[in-house]
């Protein structure tokens, strides 16, 4: 048996000979493991979405048909020669365009995404007037939403609610890391309605044109370019932009007769809210909704982190402005706390248990004790190994570790329990060996049915692995875990089992 080769046998020796060395490394393996597990990253789920693109395009007017034949359908044509590309599924409704490319699961998401973005921008000139630049929402996570917040008041309108959830709220949570989009829903969205009076039109001789240019050039904001002196250019900065009903109603259309036609003559310029295309309720009362999205890849729990400390800066303000924060809607982190916490503990619980049974049947302290060492260096080893590869701590992973962990000590007991036998041997022995040699001999004598058990119940995982589509992205990630778990159990019972000596 001392004459054995292989990797095993080299990896055995050096283990006795330098118990110091081994103990050192399990060591750094079981505190960068620790390490790892507190930085991890978690979600509910793996990422068992397929690569997408959503191309939405405005189209203000036109009904679905013209959207349809005018926006829809030439953006398809032009996206539909883009590599890796799976499927493509378009809606056309009035006034807005909405396409889905779905692209192969092994492609980059972030060069399909370079590559569309491209070919849109050359569509973008060939799309009617009046229909706006073709968009790529932004990237976001499988689950996507990370929290749903919304407003509600007794003193304030609706619409307040709405201009501030646009204005004030919106722009501090997209600056906050790992946010990706924030969608507002509620009624009663701000705009200054010019209604026009046509018997008004009619008697002034004025068109609907008229009309149109005059309020956006008294609302928008003109270069007046610059002057060059001697010594100097100085540049003009022009002044008078329309911010109130009041003003624009002031805004002058046409002279007749020593007498100026504003606005305010043929119209009413009012602040209103636009007409409703949907509605949002906080506990059976009308208020305002946001859907928060986190980006793609990202850390749910400390993007959930970083958003509740936004709010609690922003949450003074709106209670003095009589505005109540509502920031604990839908909270995704709450679902992976617990589920996570239960796994957890089943792990804990698992762990135990087959610690009380080592204990109960080996009933030898020491060799135990190396036995269940293989429990938490097994773990803390799959655990670094998917870090690596970016894959999120979720229920499927833990769950993975969880169904491991009776299996991890199987290596290790088998060896502790062939070392215990040969030394009880050697006792009896005229000439007994030393317990280096023992320990050495009985360790090679069983490391090939270690070696071949280990493979033999990592294969049966592997039709997990192999699955394909929505059901391979969702179940992989377990049986990639419990496979490495299993993998490091065997490298763990090569070089922590021979150092019983």
């Amino acid at each position: 048996m001392l004459g054995a080769y292989g990797p095993q046998a080299a990896l055995i020796r050096f283990s006795i000979r330098f118990r110091g060395v081994v103990i050192a490394l399990a060591c750094v393996l079981l505190g960068y493991g620790l390490y790892t597990l507190l930085e991890a990253k978690y979600d509910v789920f793996p990422e068992f979405a397929p690569p997408q693109i959503a191309i939405q395009t405005e189209a203000p007017g036109l009904a679905p048909e013209q959207v349809e034949i005018l926006v829809t359908q030439p953006l398809e044509n032009v996206i539909n020669g883009v590599p890796g590309l799976r499927t493509l599924q378009s809606s056309s409704i009035q006034g807005l365009s909405v396409i889905t490319a779905t692209f192969e699961p092994s492609s980059d998401i972030y060069r399909d995404r370079q590559i569309a973005g491209e070919r849109l921008t050359e569509a973008a000139a060939q799309l009617p007037t009046g229909v706006a630049p073709p968009i790529m929402t932004p990237l976001t996570s499988s689950t996507s939403t990370v929290l749903v917040a919304g407003l509600s008041s007794q003193r304030r309108s609706l619409m307040d609610l709405r201009t501030i959830a646009e204005w004030t709220i919106r722009p501090r949570l997209l600056a906050v890391p790992g946010v990706a989009k924030i969608a507002v829903f509620g009624r009663d969205e701000k705009s200054i309605q010019v209604q026009v009076n046509s018997d008004a039109l009619q008697r002034f001789g004025i068109g609907l044109n008229e009309i149109l240019n005059a309020a956006r050039h008294a609302t928008g904001v003109r270069g007046g370019g610059f002057i060059d002196t001697a010594n100097q250019r100085i540049v003009l900065q022009t002044e008078g932009q329309s911010l109130t009903p009041q003003q624009i109603a002031g805004t002058v259309l046409a002279s007749a007769a020593g007498t100026s036609v504003t606005l305010g003559n043929v119209a009413t310029v009012v602040e209103a809210p636009e007409p409703a295309i949907g509605a949002a309720a906080i506990d059976g009362r009308p208020g305002v909704l946001l859907y928060i999205s986190e980006q793609y890849g990202a850390n749910t729990l400390e993007v959930t982190r970083r958003l509740e400390s936004a709010f609690a800066q922003l949450r003074p303000g709106l209670e003095q402005a009589g505005i109540v924060l509502h920031d604990d809607l839908f909270r995704p982190a709450t679902f992976i706390d617990t589920a996570t916490g239960n796994v957890r503990s089943s792990l804990l619980l698992g762990g135990a248990l087959v610690i009380i049974v080592l204990f109960l049947f080996l009933f030898d302290f020491r060799s135990s004790a190396i036995s269940v060492i293989a429990i938490p260096l097994s773990l803390l080893a799959a655990l670094v190994i998917l870090q690596r590869f970016d894959v999120t701590l979720n229920t499927m992973t833990l769950g993975g570790l969880a169904i491991a962990v009776g299996v991890v000590v199987d290596d290790a007991v088998v060896g502790v329990e062939n070392i215990l036998r040969r030394l009880r041997e050697n006792k009896h022995l005229s000439e007994p060996h030393t317990v280096a040699r023992v320990v050495l001999d009985a360790c090679l004598e069983v490391r090939g049915a270690v070696v071949y058990a280990t493979f033999a119940v990592v294969l049966v995982v592997l039709p997990i692995v192999a699955l394909s589509g929505l059901a391979g992205r969702l179940f992989a990630p377990l049986g990639i875990a419990y496979a490495l778990a299993v993998l490091a159990s065997l490298f763990v019972a090569l070089t922590v089992t021979p150092l019983w000596q």
